[in-house]
């Protein structure tokens, strides 16, 4: 049974198997020429890469918080912080 792959910016159906990262895990490919992320992974082990993470640093930068603030408030490393 095939499984839809949906990307993680433009959410189409639209994603195709695209080799493997260096430690193994499957890179895929979004071929909707509109989407902003080209390949991608379904599961990261790197949580600072998630949108769901990337949404609350920039919505507390945009109000002027710090990144040693950011980093407090919000469980994750300041150079998580300032790797967003």
């Amino acid at each position: 049974m095939l499984k839809a792959i949906h990307g993680p910016s433009c959410e189409c159906t639209d994603g195709v198997k695209y080799g493997q990262t260096s430690d193994g895990k499957q890179r895929f490919h979004c071929r909707n020429p509109l989407c902003t992320r080209q390949t991608f992974l379904i599961k990261y082990v790197y949580k600072g890469r998630l949108p769901e993470i990337k949404e609350p640093i920039v919505d507390r930068t945009m109000h002027g918080s710090g990144v040693r603030d950011i980093a407090r408030v919000l469980p994750m490393s300041p150079t998580t912080v300032l790797e967003t």
